[in-house]
């Protein structure tokens, strides 16, 4: 199939327009099927999450990564949930390791300035079976680490001894393991459940990473507190944060004195294989600029407090013209849907535009006595293939059954590439795509629930995580669930469709 996208040299930059749809997922995955590594920053966290999933269905063999955001505001007096540092940890690592053929970044998360690579490093080590250990060292590395021993293990970051067992819960692992020795050798290692405490199934071997995205040993604590003194005027004994941090224990909201405990920080640059292909989705300076005022407006609001006083964002987060130094080095590939590109930006830009189309109004419409009327008609004139995406196998099988009602086989395929090397012309597949598109040169016409059904809304596997950082919305966090898809024999709503 011919490429949407190409990818340019190092150091270069080229736009492309005419993105339609969830076709910007299908040029990435494109991408990816080249062998380098894909990193893409997106203009929000929901457009990372909905890429996440779209390339993961587009190329179910490669390993595509996202790296969540805090979901906290910026100076928020609350920390993370442990299972976000668990995640944000293995993923920068799988990143550092060149594990990840596809990495999504929402561009406000690669705003914030991160530990420096040799952290990272310094501070992940493994168990393997049948190696010999001193149990004292490793106690000692794992307090090192910022690991915390409890009687019993339930969440990331925490180990426990008991006789000849050890448990241990690494972050980034979304099951503990239990360590049997006989001795001073790993007998064995297998993980087990937390509710139950019973185990599962053996491994060979224990990847753990730092508890937290900053140490919190010794060391840790005097560049903290040495950083602390120089940044801030006053007695830094009045301050309860500081007192936390010099007795060793990590109070809430202390990400954002993440600077403190280094002598510097690094990048989500600094991350990135040599070889990889950066991606910048849609109007990644329009969000820059946005995250920029709306931080601001919290640090005027906030900086008044003399008991915690809170950091200036330029030591926290890059600026637009840091972060665009910081990928220079790298290929760069620009995808935005309007036809213009920044004029600020076109003299080093190539612009061109991807052979994709927006597909005509298909919707079904209940009121008709052939609620498939308008499809019918598109797929009469359309000289190609036509896959159609269900949301999941149950709404799948009642499609497939509505349609034939109304004299519409559809066959069925699990994946993308059997639709592709399918000689049926209209394929019914299950896969998390939320937008149609149309291939020119192909003849592909990828057809979803958004095009047929009138205000659909898609049930995600995860809530938007998208950080809106209003100087009146701290602390405001809350979800709402979202209404299911209606079902086929609903009655239509009487709104146009937009996207």
């Amino acid at each position: 199939m011919a490429f949407l996208i190409a990818r340019p040299e190092s150091g270069v930059s080229v736009s492309y327009t005419g993105l339609h749809g969830s076709s910007d997922a299908f040029a990435f995955a494109q991408l990816a099927r080249e062998g380098r590594p894909v990193v893409i920053f997106t203009e929000s966290a929901s457009d990372a999450q909905r890429l996440t999933e779209e390339i993961q269905f587009l190329v179910p063999k490669r390993k595509v990564c996202l790296l969540p955001d805090w979901e906290t505001l910026p100076y928020d007096n609350f920390s993370p949930h442990p299972d976000l540092v668990s995640e944000r940890l293995a993923t920068l690592y799988q990143i550092s390791q060149n594990d990840c053929a596809v990495t999504l970044v929402p561009v406000t998360t690669a705003l914030y300035r991160l530990p420096p690579t040799e952290y990272l490093a310094a501070h992940t080590f493994f168990i393997k079976q049948g190696q010999t250990f001193d149990r004292t060292a490793l106690r000692k590395q794992l307090t090192h680490a910022g690991y915390t021993h409890v009687n019993q293990v339930l969440a990331p970051g925490e180990y426990s001894y008991r006789g000849g067992l050890i448990d241990l819960f690494p972050m980034g692992s979304t099951l503990p393991y239990r360590i049997d020795l006989l001795g001073d050798d790993v007998e064995s290692i297998r993980t087990f459940d937390v509710d139950t405490q019973r185990s599962i199934y053996p491994v060979n071997d224990v990847r753990l990473l730092p508890a937290r995205e900053f140490p919190l040993d010794e060391d840790g604590q005097t560049c903290f507190r040495r950083n602390f003194r120089e940044k801030f005027e006053g007695d830094p004994s009045n301050s309860l944060l500081y007192k936390n941090v010099s007795q060793g224990m990590a109070p809430a909201g202390i990400e954002y004195y993440l600077p403190l405990f280094f002598e510097h920080t690094g990048t989500i640059a600094d991350y990135l294989p040599d070889n990889a292909v950066v991606c910048l989705q849609q109007n990644i300076e329009g969000a820059i600029a946005q995250f920029w005022h709306d931080t601001q407006a919290r640090y005027e609001l906030l900086r008044g407090d003399l008991t915690r006083p809170i950091m200036r964002p330029a030591e926290l987060f890059l600026s637009q013209e840091i972060f665009f130094s910081s990928i220079s080095k790298f290929p760069r590939i620009c995808t935005r849907r309007e036809s213009s590109v920044n004029e600020d930006r076109a003299r080093s830009q190539k612009n061109k535009r991807a052979n994709t189309s927006a597909l005509p109004d298909i919707h079904i419409d209940r009121r008709s006595d052939n609620p498939l009327t308008r499809y019918v008609e598109f797929v009469a004139n359309f000289p190609g293939k036509v896959l159609v995406i269900a949301e999941s196998v149950g709404r799948r099988e009642i499609m497939s059954q509505y349609f034939s009602e109304y004299g519409v086989p559809l066959k069925s395929c699990e994946h993308f590439d059997e639709f592709i090397d399918s000689n049926e012309r209209q394929v019914l597949a299950v896969g998390p795509l939320h937008y149609g598109f149309i291939l020119d040169e192909e003849q592909i016409a990828v057809i979803t629930e958004t095009e047929l059904y009138v205000n659909f809304v898609r049930r995600n596997a995860r809530r938007d995580s998208a950080r809106k950082t209003s100087p009146l919305s701290a602390g405001s966090n809350m979800t709402h669930p979202e209404p299911a898809a209606p079902p086929l024999a609903a009655a239509p709503v009487a709104l146009p469709y937009t996207r």
